[in-house]
C-alpha cells in the first residue's frame, strides 16, 4: 500500500460512525425485528389482562414444577415456589431483546447475560435497569397476569 492509499484514523472512524448509524436505522425499521421492539408490544385486553392461562392445560404443563416457565404474549411466567408464580416482561432492559428466561431461581437474558431477581431488580451490570414485573392472581385453575 502506498502513502496515497492510506486513510487517516479520524477520517476512518468518522466514516464508520456514519455508516454504522445508517445501518442501524435500516435494521430497526423492520417491524418484526425483536431487538428493536419495546414493551409497547405488551397490550392488555379489554379487561386489563396480559395473559390468562388454565393451569390444567397442556400449555401450562411447564408450570407444574418449581423452576418451570412459559413465554407467551411477551410475558415470562415462572413457578418460583410451590405456592408462588412470578411474571415479568420478556423484553430485556439492556438492549430490548425478547430473550428473558427463568433459570436457577432468577430471570436471565440469553443475549448478553443480564440477570434479574424475582422482584425484577438487576443483579449485574447488564441488568442494572431492571425489568417490569406484573401482577399474578389465581382463581381456581385460572392464572391471570395483569399490569
Amino acid at each position: 500500500m502506498n502513502h496515497s492509499e492510506k486513510i487517516k484514523r479520524n477520517e476512518f472512524l468518522k466514516n464508520l460512525g456514519i455508516k454504522g448509524a445508517a445501518l442501524l436505522a435500516v435494521y430497526c425499521t423492520g417491524a418484526s425485528l425483536s431487538s428493536c421492539q419495546n414493551e409497547s408490544a405488551i397490550t392488555p385486553d379489554a379487561t386489563g389482562e396480559l395473559l390468562s392461562i388454565d393451569l390444567t392445560s397442556s400449555a401450562a404443563s411447564p408450570l407444574k414444577t418449581v423452576g418451570g416457565y412459559i413465554r407467551q404474549n411477551n410475558v415470562v411466567l415462572a413457578r418460583v415456589s410451590t405456592t408462588e408464580y412470578v411474571a415479568v416482561t420478556q423484553t430485556c432492559s439492556h438492549e430490548g431483546r425478547k430473550e428473558i428466561m427463568f433459570t436457577n431461581n432468577q430471570f436471565y437474558c440469553t443475549a448478553h447475560g443480564a440477570v434479574f431477581n424475582k422482584a425484577g431488580v438487576g443483579q449485574n451490570s447488564n441488568g442494572r435497569a431492571g425489568i417490569k414485573v406484573f401482577k399474578v392472581s389465581i382463581s381456581g385453575n385460572m392464572l391471570t397476569v395483569t399490569n
